[in-house]
């Protein structure tokens, strides 16, 4: 994928458009999986989760914090960055929690090959799911998050959108990124683990 071509893919996400979204599904999903199938190495935690259980969380949270304007991604390989490190961190997350619990896997009976047998095109129902998501997304958002996510989404950094709106460009990075928390707590995504 050329840099342009991948701008124009990340600017059609961050707008909701559910093709963009289903483009990068596609292109980015089987190298999420790799990533976590090879770190998920503890047979008790394969029990209790899959590839497929932290794909969805990480692409969950990236088209959360995308349609908010979190991220400056330049490159198909940052990008992939990004989403293997969030996907090493939620594993890690739920490992802890399940160490926490302290549970007895040992009785369950989870065949990990049906898990792992999942399309590497987006279902109808996914694409719907993250179509409602970045709609749900854009409506929690107060008008002022909204332009701030709006500008973002145009390309515009902080200081651009200090002149523009006044304020402090510190300031309003902070207000976005409080407004993103608020969403991640309120979708029951771990909020600070992708970081």
């Amino acid at each position: 994928m050329t840099e342009p071509a991948f701008g124009d893919l990340i600017a059609r996400v961050r707008q909701g458009d559910d093709q963009a979204a289903a483009e990068l599904v596609r292109r980015y999903e089987p190298a999420i999986r790799r990533a976590v199938r090879f770190r998920l190495t503890d047979p008790r935690l394969r029990r209790t989760c899959d590839s497929l259980d932290i794909c969805q969380s990480v692409l969950a949270s990236f088209f959360v914090r995308a349609a908010s304007g979190q991220y400056d991604l330049h490159s198909p390989e940052q990008l992939l960055r990004l989403l293997t490190t969030m996907a090493r961190n939620k594993l890690l997350n739920q490992a802890r929690q399940e160490q926490a619990a302290r549970r007895d896997n040992r009785l369950v009976n989870n065949d990990l090959a049906q898990h792992e047998l999942a399309a590497t095109t987006p279902s109808p129902p996914q694409q719907a799911e993250v179509r409602e998501l970045l709609a749900e997304v854009q409506r929690r958002l107060s008008p002022e998050e909204r332009q701030l996510v709006e500008l973002r989404n145009q390309g515009h950094d902080w200081n651009s959108i200090a002149a523009l709106l006044g304020g402090n460009a510190v300031a309003l990075r902070q207000k976005l990124h409080r407004a993103l928390e608020r969403l991640s707590r309120q979708f029951g995504l771990e909020s600070g683990e992708d970081d």
